[in-house]
């Protein structure tokens, strides 16, 4: 059974799969590179992902064919979405939030690794109503 507290551990680790990758390259790399640096640690660390995930959009009922990705689905139950820019936007936030909710998965994580410190700086979770249901 998924609980919010089994998600809050796998939040830890994914973060320090993050951190990790963001102390061996610094800020300043293109996503790409983050990107698929993050695929081997996660790899390494046995936690299973997606990458380049197809977000699937049903609009009035119908399933439409859309090139909508997002970065990595964890486990089936939270949305990684990478970022390398010079700080967070609201924009970059709604894209993580739309995506739960589309995907109706618990929760989001958003990671930006063009910051100086990346626990403290560099990402941001998020959760909607799908979460508030776990116990």
């Amino acid at each position: 059974m998924i609980t919010q507290a089994y998600l809050t551990d796998l939040t830890y680790k994914i973060n320090g799969a993050c951190i990790e990758v963001h102390k061996i390259l610094g800020a300043g790399l293109l996503e790409s590179v983050y990107h698929k640096c993050l695929e081997e640690e996660l790899r390494l660390r046995e936690i299973k992902f997606k990458s380049e995930f197809k977000i699937p959009i049903i609009y009035k009922g119908k399933d439409l064919e859309c090139d909508f990705f997002c970065d990595f689905l964890i486990e089936d139950l939270i949305v990684l979405e990478l970022k390398a820019v010079s700080e967070l936007k609201e924009i970059h936030r709604a894209q993580i939030l739309n995506y739960i909710n589309l995907m109706k998965k618990p929760k989001g994580i958003l990671v930006n690794f063009n910051v100086k410190n990346l626990y403290h700086n560099g990402h941001e979770t998020f959760v909607n109503k799908h979460y508030d249901m776990l116990l």
